[in-house]
C-alpha cells in the first residue's frame, strides 16, 4: 500500500509520543483515520466534545492526545475549545479537515470554510497547513507546543479530483 502524508503524518506523531487518537470521522482526513483503525489506535466518537472531554482527561493524565474533526465539528466545538482546552491550557493536538475554501465544496461548507482562519485566529489557536511537502515540519512544531503545554491545530485541506 502507498504510503500517504496522511499515513506518514499518524505514523510520526504516533512514534513522537501521541498515544490517543480521538474524534469524529472526516472525509477529508479518511486516509489518516482508516490507518489509525488498521493500527487499532482510533477511539471514535459521536461529538467533537465528547472527543475534547476524553482527550482532556488523557492530557490531564499525561497522556498525549490528538483530536480529529471536520472544520463543521470545529465550529461547533468553540466554546468546548475556548473554555476548556484554553483556558487551562490543555496541550492537544487537533487535525482539523478544511472544506468549503474551494468553489466546488459543498454548499453547507462554504461558510465555515471561509471563516476558519479566523475563528482559528479570535480565539488563538495557533495552526499549521499541512501538505505533502511540510507535514513532517508542521508536526515537529505541534509536537513542541504541546511539550510546552499549549494546545494547537494542524489543518488538511480538502482536495477534490475529477
Amino acid at each position: 500500500m502507498k504510503k500517504t502524508f496522511q499515513t506518514k503524518v499518524f505514523n510520526f506523531l504516533q512514534k513522537n509520543g501521541i498515544e490517543n487518537f480521538i474524534g469524529v470521522p472526516d472525509s477529508t482526513l479518511k486516509e489518516f483515520i482508516s490507518h489509525g483503525l488498521r493500527k487499532e489506535k482510533i477511539i471514535v466518537t459521536t461529538r467533537e466534545e465528547e472527543a475534547i472531554g476524553i482527550a482532556s482527561g488523557m492530557c490531564l493524565s499525561k497522556s498525549n492526545s490528538l483530536v480529529f474533526m471536520q472544520n463543521a465539528g470545529f465550529a461547533n466545538s468553540l466554546s468546548t475549545i475556548t473554555s476548556l482546552v484554553k483556558l487551562y491550557k490543555i496541550p492537544m493536538i487537533f487535525l482539523i479537515g478544511w472544506r468549503g475554501y474551494l468553489k466546488d465544496d459543498a454548499p453547507e461548507h462554504t461558510m465555515i470554510g471561509k471563516i476558519q482562519p479566523k475563528l482559528l485566529k479570535t480565539i488563538e489557536l495557533p495552526s499549521k497547513i499541512l501538505s505533502e511537502n511540510n507535514w513532517e515540519k508542521n508536526c515537529k512544531w505541534a509536537l513542541k507546543k504541546i511539550k510546552n503545554e499549549s494546545p494547537c491545530a494542524l489543518i488538511v485541506k480538502r482536495e477534490f479530483h475529477d
